[in-house]
């Protein structure tokens, strides 16, 4: 997330980069953790804005279901695995998948023990940034396409959304693509993404929602 932190530092932004021992904890603990470290860094003044990237947009909405942030202002989740993933379902019972993923990494499936699943709809500003290019073809056998490799793009969804837009990349790097960083900060200045110009947004959101409109 450094790239994204100078970009927004750039623009003005106090910038708390919170780090956390995903591969240690729950999602339950992780939440209260990071989001009040991340809090807890920010200046006295002003609104907190959160950018999270994966599992850091499920701590966000597991910690503001059971907390209010007075000074809440915006939040855009790149990633997010919002409905679960399937990849975690297909794979949790591979050997190694606990010491990659860590006991948070178990509750980001499908099935009934998904914390995902447990949390309702979003009550904040939030806007979705997917990505539809995957570079772990082995994974996306397991996703609904389109998806980024580890998520799919529908799965990213969450009720309550402010905007949502899918761009053209995987889940490993899509927190330093220049266009996500461009999107980002629009969102957290207007309150909705750029779907019109330079930054135009990507062909299946447009066949979504015309989709929809029918």
């Amino acid at each position: 997330m450094e790239p994204m932190a100078e970009t927004l530092a750039s623009h003005g932004y106090a910038v708390a980069n919170i780090d956390y021992p995903s591969r240690e904890f729950s999602v339950e603990t992780l939440a209260a953790s990071a989001v009040e470290e991340g809090i807890a860094s920010c200046p006295p003044q002003g609104r907190i804005h959160f950018v999270t990237h994966s599992m850091g947009g499920i701590l966000v909405r597991h910690y503001l279901e059971h907390h209010k942030i007075e000074r809440l202002g915006r939040v855009v989740m790149l990633a997010p695995p919002n409905q679960g993933s399937e990849v975690v379902d297909d794979y949790r019972d591979v050997p190694g998948f606990e010491l990659i993923n860590g006991p948070a990494g178990y509750q980001l499936g499908t099935d009934e023990n998904s914390i995902p699943n447990s949390l309702g709809p979003v009550t904040f500003e939030a806007g979705i940034i997917a990505g539809s290019r995957s570079i772990n073809p082995l994974l996306s056998q397991s996703l609904p396409n389109p998806d980024d490799g580890k998520v799919s793009v529908e799965a990213t969804r969450v009720e309550g959304m402010a905007d949502f837009i899918v761009l053209p990349h995987s889940h490993p790097f899509i927190m330093s693509a220049e266009s996500v960083m461009a999107q980002t900060l629009h969102f957290l200045q207007h309150g909705r993404f750029e779907h019109d110009g330079q930054l135009v947004e990507h062909e299946y959101e447009k066949a979504y929602q015309q989709k929809r409109s029918q």
